[in-house]
């Protein structure tokens, strides 16, 4: 059994600000705006979060569901 990574550093692909991040265990983030150029990013497509999309550590849903894209939370 794997422990949860719980911290995930997103970069801002508009203007390249990174940020790390405490995700939530029991949910999908779907926004989350840029501190630097306050640009709201959305999970791309296919991706249930924007940790999923933007962060160096997918969701822990998805870390539980060992990285496959289809945590249960998403559903």
């Amino acid at each position: 059994m794997t422990t949860l990574q719980r911290q995930s550093t997103l970069t801002c692909p508009a203007c390249g600000h990174a940020a790390t991040e405490t995700m939530p265990t029991d949910a999908c983030q779907f926004f989350w705006e840029c501190p630097s150029c306050h640009t709201v990013l959305r999970p791309k497509e296919g991706d249930c979060c924007v940790f999923c999309s933007y962060g160096d550590v997918p969701c822990p849903p998805v870390q539980e569901a060992g990285g496959d894209g289809s945590p249960a939370c998403c559903g």
